[in-house]
């Protein structure tokens, strides 16, 4: 996964969308040009992997029994640890209280969008490049003097603008069907 975010600058996985989200909030745009602009960033990167690899098998091997152990902890003391260390990290950021009640309101979303099976690595891609596909619409619009034509003007885009709006309108087409086969199935029963 970490292939597509170096090279193409699209994450992999939700681990590397967050490291997509932390690179950009450095001011590092991960793509084709990361290897010219950034290749310290790059090189350690992948030094790093090295490196984080040799480490934990040193690590892991002789602690497995030990580590299996914390899988025993009952839920009703891993959670408030949990809670506890993820209160007392955000507040240390900065010392703001406003922080916590960010972090609450974010989690009771989390939990409601869990609660109706919402994925939540597809949510987490989207809000890490929601900027970018904002900005660079802005720019094409910009470009194009504030004209959508930039969508269907080649075939290429509009090859990728036809399976966007595929892929975006198959779920509703999908729901849609599902919610109509029932009532044909009433209506075709003989009374």
């Amino acid at each position: 996964s970490f292939v597509p975010l170096l090279t193409l600058g699209i994450p992999g996985s939700g681990t590397t969308a967050l490291i997509l989200g932390a690179l950009v909030a450095y001011g590092i745009q991960p793509g084709p040009r990361l290897f010219m602009e950034h290749p310290d960033v790059f090189w350690s990167v992948i030094i790093s992997m090295y490196l984080g690899n040799v480490v934990l098998l040193i690590l892991n091997l002789p602690l497995i029994p030990y580590l299996a152990k914390v899988l025993a902890v009952p839920r009703p003391v891993l959670i408030p640890m949990v809670l506890l260390f993820s209160l007392t990290g955000v507040y240390l950021v900065s010392f703001n209280t406003m922080d916590i009640h960010v972090m609450t309101l974010v989690a009771l979303i989390a939990i409601g969008l869990r609660l109706l099976t919402f994925p939540m690595a597809p949510m987490l891609l989207g809000f890490i490049l929601g900027g970018m596909l904002e900005d660079n619409l802005r720019r094409a619009l910009v470009i194009n003097d504030g004209s959508l034509s930039f969508l269907w003007e080649r075939p290429i885009t509009l090859a990728f603008t036809v399976i966007t709006l595929t892929m975006l309108l198959l779920p509703l087409w999908q729901w849609w069907q599902a919610r109509r086969a029932p009532a044909a199935t009433l209506q075709s029963e003989p009374s």
